[in-house]
């Protein structure tokens, strides 16, 4: 049985690797903030109690994280998901920029996936455990400047996550960069080409075959190598 730690777990991709790991028998640890809506979470937990213990935790508050961290600070971590992520302010655009907006995005898309993983990381040691973001081929370098927040916060995690990767593989810590797919979420919309549960099911066997070997490659939900 694996310790599985995921950030925002209460919908979408996120609540699908909860169920996915869940129904594997693994123990998950489902982080979400106080104000999400979280009646599907809650209600699979209801089935699932043994398997799955929900924790409220921000990850754009550094204060909350540290107090689930000196929670979690006994319990090993087998794989850490960088899974929480907004898509970013209505006006993103070079030459309209909600700023507020733009700061907040890469609060949650950039920062907090470091901060989370410098925050568990000795969990993730003990158990020789990896870790996961969950990034996007939308934060690939290239001109199109569209939802500009969402792209460049993408693009400045993916860059983040290379250096984790680069400084943890002494320490024998993999780090890998996932593009889930276009999926059907609040986000993705209903026009996608996935479902949560589908892009689960392959991240799923992605991460359980990421070794040293492979850490630091951006990949997508099907094992395609991406460009940066």
């Amino acid at each position: 049985m694996a310790v599985v730690l995921i950030t925002g777990a209460n919908r979408g991709i996120g609540l699908a690797l909860v169920k996915a790991y869940a129904n594997r028998r693994d123990k998950v640890l489902a982080t979400v903030r106080a104000s999400s809506d979280r009646a599907e979470l809650d209600a699979f937990v209801a089935t699932h109690p043994k398997w799955v213990e929900v924790l409220e935790m921000d990850v754009a508050d550094p204060a909350e994280i540290g107090r689930v961290r000196r929670k979690l600070e006994a319990e090993p971590i087998d794989v850490l998901i960088n899974n929480a992520g907004i898509s970013g302010p209505d006006r993103q655009s070079a030459t309209d920029m909600d700023f507020e907006g733009l700061t907040e995005t890469f609060n949650v898309n950039a920062i907090a996936p470091l901060r989370v993983a410098n925050a568990f990381l000795a969990n993730v040691k003990a158990a020789k455990g990896k870790i996961i973001t969950l990034s996007s081929q939308m934060g690939a370098n290239g001109a199109s400047s569209d939802s500009l927040a969402y792209r460049a916060s993408k693009q400045a995690a993916n860059r983040m996550m290379r250096a984790l990767a680069t400084e943890l593989k002494p320490q024998g810590v993999p780090v890998l960069i996932v593009h889930p797919g276009w999926v059907k979420t609040d986000m993705g919309g209903e026009g996608a080409q996935l479902t949560p549960e589908e892009s689960a099911a392959q991240l799923l066997k992605l991460i359980d075959k990421l070794d040293l070997a492979s850490t630091g490659r951006f990949l997508a939900w099907n094992g395609k190598e991406l460009a940066w």
